[in-house]
């Protein structure tokens, strides 16, 4: 059979886990409450790692786990007995930069490990010696260009993964200090503040230049649909950034990626590309750019001000059950009868279609679904199936 590739998925919790692997996910990358990156974010507990590897397992897919701070001697008690207890939930590897983190992985537990893009690998010899250190995957950073990954590709045997879409760090792949230093939240061992994203007033030789406008000095959002056909054959794991992100977001950015990479070994090539980057904006997110993918950045990639765009749908539920035509729907934002609902989902072509009635659990009719997490009923003339996702265009 031939080896296809990697669509790796994030997730900060879970649900998000489960939704990840059910809309596409061949792999799931996931941070625990130690050892992390993005410690604001709702990492997992050793018993949801379990559960979640169990799961990934049931459906095919792997788990990882980011073990990728920049630790101080404080940070790395307890984490021998960490690892080992990783290894027994049975996650496929763990994602590292710190050689005293991989050193001691390598030498208590058998997790496969890869090297995180905190490493800011861009060239081959880096990626050879990571190897010759045991690690069977490199996180290339975010700042090598399509040529430049072809080159490394032609020199390395290693896996190598690529990003593909989500932030852009203003930083060499996050080795930032900005937010230490303005507000004693390490980047490096989880703290990151997102500076770069703030408003800030610009000054030329103590000349206010900004004007009206407030300055930021932060990237646009990575977004490689344009690129597949050229990464697919030179990589093995193409990465979405978002561990923070929320559960439509990773069930419309995942689903999408598994789309385009499934029409490339059916076609040969992305023919739908267009579709897809539609289907992407229906998600919460920034303004998009290519990255680093053409050579070295220019103002196009850059966001200066405060310029944003705003998701093209709202995610209002999940589908909880169907049955004689009725939707059960678990609400998350408010909608109300009328309206022109979307449904998607892993079994489910984008389909829309329009709801006359919502009918409470107690059978009553209502004016709105407004209560998050509470059950709803709509009539719906198409099939729909658990965990479908539904939204509306505002």
């Amino acid at each position: 059979m031939e080896k296809r590739i990697e669509v790796l998925a994030p997730a900060g919790d879970l649900e998000r886990l489960k939704i990840a692997v059910l809309y596409g996910a061949d792999a799931v990358f996931v941070g625990s409450k130690e050892f992390s990156l993005r410690s604001r974010a709702s990492n997992f507990t050793l018993d949801d790692i379990k559960e979640g590897a169990l799961f990934c397992h049931e459906h095919g897919s792997k788990l990882y786990i980011t073990t990728n701070i920049v630790p101080h001697n404080n940070d790395l008690i307890g984490l021998v007995d960490y690892l080992q207890a990783l290894e027994e939930c049975g996650v496929d590897a763990i994602i590292a930069s710190s050689p005293a983190i991989i050193s001691l992985a390598k030498k208590h537990t058998n997790l496969e490990i890869h090297i995180s893009t905190q490493q800011s690998i861009t060239n081959s010899r880096g990626v050879n010696f990571w190897a010759d250190m045991g690690a069977t995957r490199v996180v290339l950073g975010r700042e090598c260009s399509i040529e430049e990954i072809k080159e490394i590709r032609k020199n390395t045997n290693i896996e190598l993964e690529v990003f593909i879409h989500g932030g852009m760090c203003a930083s060499y792949s996050g080795r930032c200090m900005l937010s230490n230093h303005m507000t004693n939240r390490d980047a490096n061992r989880g703290g990151c503040a997102h500076s770069c994203r703030w408003n800030y007033s610009l000054y030329s030789d103590d000349n206010l230049i900004s004007d009206d406008e407030k300055f930021q000095f932060s990237s646009k959002d990575l977004m490689a649909i344009d690129y597949l056909d050229e990464l697919i054959p030179i990589s093995d794991s193409l990465k979405i950034e978002g561990r923070m992100k929320s559960l439509h977001y990773v069930a419309t950015v995942t689903r999408v990626y598994k789309m385009a990479v499934d029409e490339y070994y059916e076609l040969g090539y992305i023919k739908n590309k267009e579709y897809y980057r539609n289907e992407i904006k229906k998600a919460e997110n920034r303004e998009f750019s290519c990255g680093f993918f053409n050579g070295n950045v220019t103002v196009k990639e850059q966001l200066y001000n405060s310029r944003s765009e705003n998701p093209q749908q709202d995610f209002v539920g999940i589908v909880m059950d169907y049955k004689d035509g009725k939707a059960l729907i678990e609400v998350r934002n408010f909608f109300k009868p009328y309206e022109t609902l979307e449904v998607f989902g892993p079994k489910t072509k984008s389909t829309e279609f329009k709801i006359t009635n919502i009918i409470n659990e107690e059978g009553i009719e209502v004016d709105a679904a407004r209560h998050p997490k509470s059950l709803v009923y709509v009539d719906c003339p198409i099939e729909l199936f658990k965990y479908d996702m539904i939204r509306v265009k505002r």
